[in-house]
């Protein structure tokens, strides 16, 4: 990413910019300089104005988002080429996720399998019992039917058990990592917190304040920041086609006759010249 000029707010960072905004916003009364908030200008139209020059305010803390988002590219980078040395180095599953994956296997398929072998047993139990003379192993096949009807009820009531128990540790682990404060390592930290106070203090504090104390001008005109270089209007004209001047009065055209041709006098032998 290339910071040179201006920096550009990546998307994964354009919420935390928002929290920083909507906190000064909400303890916008606690500061003095910030106390007109609400008379000529109220928060949502602040905020509107903020996001409009993300851009602008942001590159006042052009340095430190640098510093920032290096920093974590470095630790993702590390934590990348640890993951592939830990996956080249692991010849053989992990005993406890082969184990795991049996599990959840065996949980699936015992309610299924246990649910067929009932049907079966108890649909051809009575319809031999139903036979004059009913077999004498139609009442052994009825038990059988109603024992794997009993298996399918508990193996569907231990999975659900362990799919409630997935479920709740999925959810603890999910809020433990909400909080990326808790496990980022102490330099990242820093250079996240650098930034936080940076933005606030020298991009969003400052353009509220030129904002309430100039509220009819633009937002881009009321930011002083010297990254805010304004664009040049660049106009064009349109080329004068009227038509140029004609001078003195021009002389008379010349004009041209037709030529005579009129056939000569070809007089006979007695009109000859003496």
């Amino acid at each position: 990413m290339h910071m040179n000029s201006a920096p550009h707010l990546l998307t994964e960072d354009r919420p935390e910019y928002e929290r920083i905004l909507d906190d000064a916003l909400r303890h916008a009364h606690e500061r003095p300089d910030l106390a007109a908030v609400g008379e000529q200008l109220n928060p949502v139209q602040l905020r509107t104005m903020a996001m409009a020059a993300t851009a602008l305010i942001t590159a006042t803390a052009a340095t430190e988002y640098e510093h920032y988002v290096k920093a974590r590219e470095e630790l993702r980078a590390t934590a990348a080429g640890t993951d592939q040395d830990a996956a080249r180095g692991t010849g053989a599953a992990d005993p406890d996720q082969l184990g795991a994956g049996i599990g959840a296997v065996v949980t699936v398929l015992a309610p299924v399998l246990a649910g067929t072998a009932a049907v079966i047993f108890l649909l051809v139990g009575y319809i031999l019992k139903m036979l004059s003379p009913p077999p004498s192993f139609a009442g052994t096949m009825v038990g059988a039917g109603w024992f794997f009807a009993a298996l399918t009820a508990a193996a569907i009531l231990i999975a659900a058990i362990g799919l409630l128990i997935t479920a709740l540790r999925n959810g603890s682990t999910s809020l433990a990592a909400d909080d990326p404060g808790e496990e980022l390592p102490e330099d990242v930290a820093r250079a996240r917190e650098a930034w936080r106070h940076a933005l606030l203090e020298r991009g969003i504090l400052p353009f509220l304040r030129d904002a309430l104390a100039d509220p009819g001008a633009a937002p881009a005109a009321r930011t002083p920041y010297p990254s805010a270089n304004r664009i040049p209007k660049i106009g064009y004209s349109r080329p004068d086609f009227s038509s140029p001047d004609d001078g003195p009065a021009a002389a008379p055209r010349p004009t041209f006759t037709s030529p005579d041709f009129s056939s000569p006098d070809f007089g006979g032998p007695e009109h000859e010249m003496d």
